[in-house]
């Protein structure tokens, strides 16, 4: 299934026999209870081989480092991981940001809007189109430090502007991230194919809408005379913006959970233990999506 994440078109999260595909792989996938079993049956009654079973046994399970295979907890540490990087320079990106700002010039500066934008843009492509040849953590360190500046920078303006609007949206982000994580643990919320062919075609238009916006906003059209372009107008009163930042909350919660499926899959796969970088990579791009919606939803709301 092609139509999710492009962080995760690999073939080690889409095919169920990758793990005979890497080196090593038969052998990795069968540390732990089937070459136990296995040499149980066989042992009979060599007192050396059960010996040596019963160490088995006792020995710590084996881990992502031990069988370098992709684990769920590894994954998990690598996201972490390159959430702290954003986080990082997300202080560097808000801090020149609000630089500028003085007495006599009160204005912040978008530079770092621009510079962690498209600098985030291209590593993206470089870790996307690269991946099937080799996975490169370099240019992923590299994509999160860019979004750090994006996201500090972009935080920092809508904060001069609406003051408590970044706790208002880190809050949101954190709740949907949480509840969305917590139905898929229990099995309540799966990705399909006809949903997820459902939500490719919804995103394609999503993306076709804003393209438009951008170019209506870049040549003054009428209707994109707003701070927002065509999600300033409104329709019955309500801003097209909230209409339709409410349903794109919805589709990055659905991509959340294509992110959780693709990750469980490359461990069931026994992808190398180096896809969970991917993983981390496609959790954070979902959420950093995921926040810069609820930021603009929340400012259309208290511009209103």
């Amino acid at each position: 299934m092609a139509l999710n994440n492009p962080a995760f078109n690999n073939p080690a999260f889409q095919d169920q026999n990758a793990v005979r595909t890497y080196p090593g792989g038969a052998q990795a996938a069968n540390l732990g209870g089937q070459t136990q079993f296995s040499a149980a049956q066989h042992a009979g009654t060599d007192a050396a081989a059960q010996a040596h079973l019963e160490g088995m046994y006792a020995a710590p399970s084996a881990g992502a480092i031990e069988t370098d295979r992709m684990t769920v907890e590894d994954t998990v540490i690598k996201t972490v991981g390159l959430f702290a990087i954003l986080a990082v320079t997300a202080v560097v990106g808000w801090m020149w940001t609000m630089a500028p700002v003085t007495v006599a010039n009160p204005n912040p500066t978008i530079l770092p809007w621009i510079v962690g934008g498209i600098g985030g843009f291209v590593m993206s492509m470089v870790v996307i189109f690269g991946s099937r040849k080799k996975i490169r953590p370099g240019a992923i360190f590299a994509y999160a430090a860019f979004e750090g500046l994006f996201i500090g920078g972009i935080s920092a303006y809508f904060e001069f502007i609406w003051p408590g609007i970044v706790v208002q949206a880190t809050l949101a982000t954190l709740s949907v991230v949480g509840v969305t994580l917590a139905l898929f643990a229990s099995g309540k919320v799966r990705a399909s194919k006809k949903a997820t062919k459902i939500w490719m075609i919804a995103m394609m238009g999503y993306l076709v809408f804003s393209l438009i916006n951008v170019f209506m906003m870049l040549f003054n059209a009428p209707m994109a005379g707003g701070p927002f372009g065509l999600y300033s107008e409104q329709i019955a009163g309500i801003p097209i913006g909230l209409i339709l930042g409410v349903f794109i909350v919805f589709m990055a919660a659905y991509s959340l959970v294509m992110d959780f499926d693709q990750i469980q899959r490359g461990v069931r796969n026994g992808a190398p233990r180096k896809f969970g970088w991917m993983g981390a990579f496609g959790i954070m791009v979902t959420v950093v999506w995921l926040y810069v919606e609820i930021l603009r939803i929340i400012a259309i709301l208290r511009s209103n």
